[in-house]
């Protein structure tokens, strides 16, 4: 049994939780693509808050979809996970975190 019906069901119960919030300057609320928007929408629309979308791009192992060893987000700043990379065993790449 799932907890919420869709994403905006989801979006809608995270507002109720967050409502003190509320019509305040100092509150916007950021969505990450892909399932992340329609979430951020409905908690923005509850809020009377701005909404601005953080594209961000998960960085993948090679030959294991799921698994992520950092993102970069398109304002160009780059995270990664030190111990998935490292894991890994790129040969040739240093890090300098």
């Amino acid at each position: 049994m799932a907890i919420y019906r869709d994403r905006r069901h989801a979006g809608r119960v995270l507002a109720n939780a967050l409502a003190k919030y509320a019509h305040r300057d100092d509150v916007a609320v950021l969505g990450l693509p892909r399932g992340g928007v329609p979430v951020a929408f409905e908690v923005a629309t509850a809020l009377g808050a701005p909404l601005d979308v953080f594209v961000v791009r998960k960085l993948g192992v090679p030959g294991y979809p799921e698994l992520a060893m950092g993102a970069i987000a398109s304002s160009g700043v780059v995270v990664l996970n030190r111990e998935v990379v490292e894991g890994c065993r790129f040969p040739g790449l240093r890090l300098t975190l």
